[in-house]
């Protein structure tokens, strides 16, 4: 799962970074080293109803999806923790991702993504690992977006990260890592009119995410979300095995 991301990065880098030709926020999300469940995030999307396939928005949503069938706005907002990922293996069948998933998919620029050990891999459990992109520029991880209305007119636009099972060195960490999405698939994945399940489905089958991202270990900080800075990113000294990917 990803269960806490980074960005340091303004509107105008995302905007640049994602060729982003639509609308975007009046301002810049507060850069946030500790990104939890709930916090205001940016994605990448289409509009919806707009005639040029290639045109992309930069919005300001909400971590967590709310389920479209909920009525109350406290019980929406306390959903959202338990909706911040969906499972790229069953996205599009989950009663709350797959009307999201049909025509409102999206991009989750994230400098980097933390994720601790688990018993399942060689490390301590519970030790954090920070993962980013190899070549420095912003991750871009599959996503889906919705707009939920509440009895009071109300408009909370939220979001959820997909994840697969993981591959390759990431696989020593935790058993699901998030679905990088290449730039080459972008118009394809962000296309509203594309509606055909397999072919979608396909798009978030990424091979070799050692060659996309690497990781380091992190302090423990990271854990309490009170904790916020660039620090936590900072590596620490692990001994055996001492590199990583």
């Amino acid at each position: 799962m990803c269960g806490r991301y980074a960005q340091s990065a303004d509107m105008r880098e995302l905007m640049e970074q994602f060729e982003v030709t639509g609308s975007a926020p009046g301002q810049s999300i507060p850069v946030n080293w500790n990104i939890a469940p709930t916090n205001p995030i940016y994605i990448v999307r289409s509009p919806i109803k707009e005639e040029s396939e290639t045109k992309k928005d930069l919005a300001i949503v909400s971590w967590g999806l709310i389920a479209p069938w909920l009525s109350d706005v406290a019980e929406a907002k306390t959903s959202q923790s338990r909706a911040i990922n969906a499972r790229s293996e069953s996205v599009h069948e989950k009663p709350t991702f797959r009307d999201a998933f049909k025509q409102r998919r999206c991009l989750v620029p994230a400098q980097g993504y933390y994720e601790w050990a688990t018993a399942l891999g060689q490390y301590k459990p519970k030790q954090a690992f920070y993962i980013s992109s190899r070549d420095g520029a912003q991750l871009s991880i599959a996503g889906i977006w919705s707009s939920w209305r509440a009895p009071n007119g109300e408009v909370i636009e939220s979001a959820s990260i997909i994840t697969q099972e993981a591959q390759g060195e990431l696989a020593t960490i935790h058993s699901r890592m998030p679905v990088f999405m290449p730039r080459d698939r972008w118009e394809t994945w962000l296309d509203p009119e594309n509606k055909e399940i397999e072919g979608l489905r396909n798009l978030m089958q990424v091979q070799s995410p050692e060659s996309i991202v690497k990781a380091h270990p992190v302090s423990s900080q990271v854990n309490s979300v009170a904790n916020n800075g660039a620090q936590l990113i900072e590596a620490i000294e692990l001994g055996e095995p001492e590199t990583l990917f």
